[in-house]
């Protein structure tokens, strides 16, 4: 099939028209749709009618505004600081004993509940803490238990630092 005076202004017309490369070819009959496309290529033909597409509202609605929070009253400073007792944070072996069943399952486990694992995964009772969460994955208590500090090391007297060059030597 050879591109005629004719074929090819009709095929300008069409495009400028804003027809697809498909539809073109199916009118002008013998052509394919990638036939088409390089032809408009060689001839330059890069600016066209917008297709026709049903016209979308352009006025969007705006969000209600958020109401603002009421401002918090104001806190009393206590002259006297009382001294509160240091509570170290249960190993991980005393909560699992004394810790009750939580309250989520694997199917009501949500995005931001406490993901600590209570009980044995192979036995029925198996649930998750379900508190929120604050830090991670899991609640503060939980989070205490997970997120131990770093321990400090303890800095080696010489006594250490001969014996234990002496294992190298």
């Amino acid at each position: 099939m050879s591109w005629t005076d004719e074929r090819v202004s009709t095929l300008k017309k069409l495009w400028l028209d804003g027809l697809s490369a498909s539809q073109i070819a199916k009118q002008l009959g013998g052509v394919t749709r990638n036939a088409v496309i390089g032809k408009v290529h060689r001839l330059g033909l890069s600016g066209r009618a917008a297709p026709s597409q049903p016209s979308r509202p352009v006025f969007k609605a705006p969000r209600p505004a958020r109401p603002a929070p009421a401002p918090a009253a104001p806190r009393r400073i206590e002259s006297t600081i009382s001294a509160a007792p240091v509570v170290a944070a249960p190993t991980p072996a005393q909560v699992y004993r004394t810790e009750e069943p939580g309250s989520a399952t694997v199917l009501t486990l949500g995005a931001h509940m406490c993901k600590w694992p209570i009980g044995d995964p192979s036995s029925d009772s198996f649930t998750f803490c379900g508190r929120r969460q604050s830090e991670g994955p899991y609640c503060g208590d939980h989070a205490r238990i997970a997120y131990q500090p770093q321990q400090t090391k303890k800095k080696s007297s010489a006594n250490e630092l001969a014996r234990s060059l002496r294992r190298y030597i």
